[in-house]
């Protein structure tokens, strides 16, 4: 375990130094507090979904920073099957367009994106059971189940792109260990190297769990 105080201006990715050298747009004579990162709510789909993924992919790090292990756990569900229910539209639709055009492709596709969409949130919550672990044992004895759950439940904004045939490989990887890695880094003030090091234990259990996931529905489908 080595853990560290995080500087506010200790670079990690190229969001840190994007975020370092944009100019204060704020009075610097009446400081202000750091807002609360954004919150999906249920109330307001759009707006506060927007909201989420623009912080996420764009400035996880002030993101992170900013974020609240504490917190409503009804949003970020919802917020995971709202993205893997778009994600799966825009799939089934790719492929009711430029393949096979048959009944038995079309409810085959069909079955993997409900199954899919029914499974988003079971699925994020045995990945955060590995990086609970994973933080345990490299960080120390911070973090919660719920509260890690909440932090991979915004990462999973990422998972947006995964309909896009080249994109679904790399927004699983940003979604679950680039900004996950931002995450821990930020949320429990700890080293890049511990950062890293956490997330990569947690990534290869998850990953290997995706792709046996994705190969069980499409067997139930198939038959």
């Amino acid at each position: 375990m080595v853990p560290s105080e995080v500087s506010q201006h200790d670079p990690l990715t190229f969001y840190d130094l994007r975020e370092s050298i944009m100019p204060n747009m704020t009075n610097s004579t009446h400081p202000t507090s750091p807002a609360d990162a954004p919150e999906f709510a249920p109330q307001h789909p759009i707006s506060s979904g927007v909201a989420v993924l623009r912080a996420v992919l764009l400035a996880p790090r002030t993101f992170f920073l900013n974020f609240s292990e504490e917190g409503p756990l009804q949003g970020p569900v919802i917020f995971i099957m709202l993205v893997t229910a778009l994600t799966a539209t825009l799939r089934l639709t790719l492929t009711l367009i430029f393949g096979s055009n048959d009944l038995g492709s079309v409810g085959v596709s069909m079955l993997q994106a409900l199954a899919f969409i029914l499974l988003s949130p079971v699925l994020v919550g045995a990945f955060a059971g590995a990086y609970l672990l994973s933080v345990r044992t490299f960080v120390g004895k911070v973090g919660t189940f719920w509260g890690v759950y909440r932090m991979l439940a915004y990462a999973y904004g990422a998972m947006i792109l995964f309909w896009v045939p080249v994109l679904n490989a790399f927004a699983f990887a940003y979604a679950t260990l680039v900004l996950m890695v931002i995450g821990i880094r930020y949320v429990y003030r700890t080293s890049l190297l511990t950062a890293l090091i956490t997330g990569l234990v947690a990534y290869i259990p998850a990953a290997l769990a995706f792709i046996l996931l994705q190969v069980w529905v499409t067997g139930i489908a198939f038959h």
